[in-house]
């Protein structure tokens, strides 16, 4: 072996137990996360519904949180204005203007529509709404996009139910295949 490489082993092996020194030595680096820490942020729910929790919520209880937590942002019905817009767009995805994106036209998939509200809204405080409120909120934002109807009740069991216009418009991934 030349002096060179054994230079080489030598400077990489020190920097390993310099390394390891350092994290012993940190803020918990490199500690392994405790199964309440994995839980509090094991949260997703993907298109099939799987991992929904308790609650429920009709579109008349969801408009009474919007207004309250989401018109600031969003506006009157999900306008919109004066940002994201959350309702219209039907039709808009193919063509050549630029599509709407919203609720009604682009999301594929309600679970998802949950799962979003409940991990990042409202935008100052998310995290912050309650599972009958995320459940709520999302049975309103269906109804306006005419997804759902004004007394249906949005649940664990109903919300994997929901057909999204949109449903087809994307390409499904499916592991191992």
């Amino acid at each position: 072996m030349s002096t060179r490489n054994s230079l080489l082993i030598a400077v990489s092996a020190l920097a390993l137990i310099s390394a390891a020194a350092v994290a012993a030595d940190g803020p918990n680096l490199g500690r392994v996360a405790t199964p309440e820490e994995i839980a509090a942020w094991d949260v997703s729910i993907g298109p099939d519904g799987v991992g929904l929790p308790l609650g429920s919520g009709t579109p008349k209880q969801g408009e009474t949180v919007y207004l309250a937590k989401c018109v600031a942002c969003h506006g009157e019905k999900g306008a919109g204005k004066p940002n994201d817009q959350l309702v219209g767009g039907q039709g808009t995805l193919p063509g050549d203007k630029p599509p709407v994106k919203t609720v009604g036209s682009f999301w594929p998939y309600a679970t998802t529509i949950f799962d979003y509200v409940r991990r990042a809204m409202p935008y100052n405080e998310s995290k912050s709404l309650t599972n009958d409120e995320v459940y709520a909120v999302v049975a309103y934002i269906l109804q306006l996009n005419g997804v759902v109807g004004e007394t249906d009740t949005i649940d664990a069991r109903t919300l994997p139910k929901v057909l999204m216009p949109n449903r087809d418009g994307f390409v499904t991934f499916v592991r191992g295949k």
